[in-house]
């Protein structure tokens, strides 16, 4: 099904030969606009080998870094920087090592230490942000084979592993930094990101797709920050009862270092409905308010190998009592692969999944990774793309407008 508000679909960032850290795979952009200017920024995913960091009898390592690009025509045009990553891990084996200070002067266990993936930009109380899904140690050639701890010391499975499954299986754990965007446009990194807090516990297994609302809503009467995550065994939450498959869990709490405790009201939002969505669904980009009380979320649902990742729409509402919920579900697979540039080469698997939407004007403009390889830019009706997705219930029912 093609949908007349979908629009200007275009190939923007693609593995460069000869980057060490980017000549593999370029994926995954988040976009932000900056509030004191019309330039648009960019974080993307990118790796490469990195011999220097391979273990004896261990695989070539694959960190993951995130790298910089911006955008002064409102997207049309994007300018990258090859030269370096704006944001890397450290890749340090050494237990003593694997630590950082967050924004208050804590030290705290550096959950980045092996790679920083699929970032998320937001405004925040007037403070950019952007959330990463890290893991404690690199991966290795994942696209062939997908064993996180395949490169990772011994020391991860003895009794002198003080990170429990962060290192023992080298889950990901999802990671808030505040982000300098002068710093990042003049190409100073190392001044262009601090560490915030964790938002995610790794003892609860792997989990994603980590998205916070980007101003603060009133939950049970009180003002609350709320995020969206999208864990791969939600029963491991006690609020989840029976086993189901990977869904998207909403959570509210005071502070932000405070999201990722189990007391932070981690509850259900949205679990498989469509046949699209079957092996999971998981929120795809910060949610955009539509109206007082209504935010727009761009989700992501797999169905499975060969059909793969695509992307729709709900619409959450807030409520008077307890965490947003969905008011509205499109059942439509909205976003699909259908251009030669976003067909699967490495990866089998066809995937088309945004990382970044921002309002420019009639159109939301989006930015996604195109099979796991390459970096893609669309456009889409505003106020078209709205009007669809109310024309559903919160279980994707149609109703009358």
């Amino acid at each position: 099904m093609s949908f007349d508000f979908v629009h200007s679909k275009q190939l923007v960032l693609e593995p460069q030969p000869g980057s060490p850290w980017a000549d593999e795979m370029v994926l995954n952009p988040a976009i932000i606009q900056d509030k004191n200017s019309q330039r648009l920024h960019m974080l993307f995913r990118a790796t490469g080998p990195w011999p220097e960091k391979q273990l004896a009898g261990k695989p070539l390592p694959y960190p993951i870094f995130l790298g910089y690009a911006y955008s002064d025509d409102q997207g049309k045009t994007w300018q990258p920087d090859f030269s370096q990553p704006a944001l890397k891990p450290q890749v340090e084996y050494e237990i003593n090592r694997m630590y950082i200070q967050d924004t208050h002067g804590n030290k705290v266990v550096n959950y980045a230490n092996g790679c920083v993936e699929d970032p998320r930009l937001f405004w925040l109380e007037n403070k950019c942000y952007v959330i990463v899904a890290c893991r404690l140690l690199p991966p290795g050639p994942y696209w062939i084979h997908d064993e996180p701890t395949q490169c990772s010391p011994e020391w991860i499975k003895t009794p002198e592993n003080p990170f429990g499954k962060a290192a023992s299986e080298n889950v990901t754990c999802n990671v808030l930094y505040e982000v300098d965007l002068n710093a990042l446009s003049r190409g100073i990194y190392d001044q262009a990101f601090r560490y915030v807090t964790q938002l995610t516990n790794p003892e609860y297994g792997e989990n994603r797709d980590v998205l916070i609302f980007p101003e603060k809503l009133m939950v049970n009467g009180k003002s609350q920050y709320v995020c969206l995550h999208r864990p791969y065994t939600p029963q491991l939450y006690p609020a989840i009862k029976n086993p189901i498959k990977p869904s998207i869990m909403i959570c509210a709490a005071g502070r932000l270092e405070d999201l990722w405790h189990e007391e932070a009201s981690q509850t259900l939002l949205a679990s498989p409905l469509f046949a699209w969505e079957i092996n999971r669904v998981g929120g795809s980009t910060p949610p955009i308010k539509i109206s007082e009380k209504e935010w727009l979320l761009n989700y992501h649902g797999k169905q499975d190998a060969e059909v793969g990742y695509t992307q729709a729409f709900m619409i959450l509402e807030e409520q008077t009592q307890g965490l947003p919920s969905v008011k509205h579900r499109c059942p439509d697979r909205i976003l699909i692969a259908d251009q030669p540039w976003e067909m699967p080469r490495k990866f089998k698997t066809t995937c088309v999944f945004t990382t970044g939407m921002l309002e420019l004007g009639e159109n939301f403009l989006l930015s996604y990774g195109a099979a796991d390889e390459k970096a893609g830019i669309c456009r889409i009706n505003k106020q078209a793309l709205i009007q669809h997705v109310k024309q559903f219930d919160a279980h994707g029912q149609s109703v009358k407008m």
